[in-house]
């Protein structure tokens, strides 16, 4: 498992920024809330959450925005995840396409500061009609494991906890994410939270 830098520059005392970048996963989610108490509560007052994910975007608008969403805060440590919208239909997204931006945002994030860390993310499955419009999301999800793997990068891969609870417990999962694609608080403080708990702390806490 990943010990971040990050978290043994806060437990030093040190200031650090944590940004967070994606979709409607993201943006306003309750894990990204979770995580910022979790810090407030061991770090006070050295930790610094922004949220920079917008709702219905994806690794286009990411390009376009990093120096506003991004470059702007200064992060020792971004959290990316756009794959479940470059699986969108309607934004004709190309698995190349996904993979080619994300690599150049990772470069761009690593010139403009290389000890900054990054963590990629794959999220939640969709189901019904956000599946409709997203038939081959998991493809998109390979981008991120592969890139993870291909730039020895932290990888949370949420799908699999996710996927089991779908697999095994539908109804649960189903009261978790009952729009077909956006989890529920409660959902996203059970498995998201939890996730990105156990990367940053090494722990489920």
């Amino acid at each position: 498992m990943h010990t971040l830098k990050t978290i043994a520059n806060l437990e030093a005392g040190k200031n650090q920024c944590i940004v967070t970048y994606g979709t409607s996963l993201t943006d306003g989610a309750a894990w990204v809330e979770d995580m910022n108490a979790k810090l407030q509560e061991r770090y006070p007052g050295l930790a610094t959450v922004i949220n920079s994910a917008k709702a219905a975007m994806w690794s286009q608008w990411a390009i376009d925005n990093l120096s506003e969403k991004v470059f702007a805060h200064k992060p020792d440590l971004i959290f990316i995840e756009f794959a479940i919208n470059d699986a969108y239909l309607p934004y004709e997204t190309t698995i190349d396409q996904c993979k080619s931006r994300l690599e150049s945002m990772i470069d761009q994030i690593v010139e403009s500061n290389p000890a900054c860390e990054i963590v990629l993310m794959t999220m939640n499955p969709p189901v019904g009609v956000s599946l409709e419009s997203r038939p081959v999301f998991n493809d998109y999800y390979d981008v991120y494991r592969l890139v993870a793997k291909e730039r020895s990068l932290p990888l949370i891969d949420h799908y699999e906890q996710w996927n089991a609870i779908l697999q095994h417990n539908p109804e649960q999962f189903h009261q978790w994410v009952p729009d077909s694609i956006h989890p529920i608080p409660e959902g996203s403080l059970a498995v998201t939270a939890r996730g990105v708990r156990e990367l940053l702390f090494n722990l489920i806490a």
